[in-house]
């Protein structure tokens, strides 16, 4: 994990149970004799978030409805160190940190956990966006149980469910960078074979469409896991858009989970013209990922754009990158 990860070197159970109690009902004893959770159980995983984001991030009452999805909060706060890095490189390597830097939530969902832990890590400020109502509207009551988030994290319906970036932003409005974890799969089926998949490894009952149980530890469904063509179309799709607004965001940023898609990226973003673009890799355990950034500014401009946007006190000059 990144090294300004909190749970870089793993989970604290004594100390995330005193925390948040509710968490204790779910350990149990590991086979080398030590304490360790069931994190087949999607109610164990959850437990185990409201527990880190109140313990780490004085998250107060996180919640999410019953088949959204569930997301690993070490993975998610990785994506933003590393994010905050990028930033850095264009900062003379301080992280630019404060209400000043704006961030740009692609498919925020039911969870904010993105703007949650970025607002609490750097004091950025965001705007989520979300094609599913019910998300956001279960996000704005998350942020009604914490007001320093709610002050520093807008949330903004995307009516238009074939449209990323269109449509979604007001008259004037600049981002410093933009964020995306896509969906990963490319229809329903594929999402009930890996589910299959994955519930038999764990000596489960088997997955079956429209099933009560859950078909994920770590949930989520309909737009939250597949879209049409999968990752590659949306992220494809996210770049096309992306050319059309390209001085608005800084740095545009998606997730990519699946290495074979980076050539037929990599393609994308030469079409569309970037001035530069990244591939910046991400680990847990055994799970290897990256995030690929882009941008339509030069260095002349990047560096305009910092003075103007992080050398204020709002902004300020931040922590240095490193560890």
């Amino acid at each position: 994990m990144h090294p300004r990860n909190k749970n870089a070197d793993g989970y604290d159970l004594a100390a995330l149970c005193a925390t948040s109690a509710a968490l204790a009902k779910y350990l149990k004893t590991s086979p080398a004799g030590t304490p360790t959770l069931d994190f087949a159980n999607p109610a164990a995983v959850k437990a185990l978030n409201r527990a880190l984001l109140l313990h780490h991030y004085g998250i107060q009452g996180w919640d999410i409805p019953q088949g959204y999805l569930c997301p690993p909060i070490p993975g998610r706060a990785d994506y933003l160190h590393v994010l905050a890095d990028l930033l850095a490189s264009c900062n003379k390597q301080h992280i630019p940190t404060g209400p000043g830097l704006r961030g740009l939530d692609i498919g925020t969902g039911a969870n904010l956990v993105y703007p949650l832990i970025g607002q609490a890590e750097y004091g950025w400020s965001f705007l989520g966006v979300d094609i599913d109502a019910a998300a956001l509207a279960n996000g704005g009551k998350i942020l009604a149980k914490n007001p320093a988030a709610a002050a520093a994290i807008e949330l903004r319906h995307q009516p238009v469910w074939e449209h990323i970036f269109t449509g979604i932003l007001r008259s004037g409005e600049r981002f410093d960078f933009s964020l995306c974890n896509p969906p990963f799969h490319g229809s329903p089926d594929e999402v009930l074979a890996v589910s299959q998949r994955k519930w038999n490894q764990l000596g489960k009952p088997g997955a079956k469409r429209g099933a009560a149980q859950p078909r994920l530890n770590f949930g989520g469904g309909g737009t939250e896991l597949w879209c049409e063509g999968g990752e590659r179309a949306f992220i494809r799709t996210m770049i096309e858009e992306s050319a059309r607004i390209p001085k608005r965001v800084l740095w545009f940023t998606t997730l990519v989970s699946k290495a074979d898609n980076l050539v037929p990226i990599e393609a994308a973003l030469k079409q569309a013209r970037v001035v530069e673009s990244r591939i910046l890799p991400m680990a847990q355990g055994q799970k290897q990922s990256r995030v690929v950034a882009w941008t339509f500014c030069g260095n002349g401009e990047r560096e305009k754009w910092r003075r103007e946007r992080w050398s204020s006190p709002a902004a300020g000059e931040g922590r240095a990158a490193e560890g």
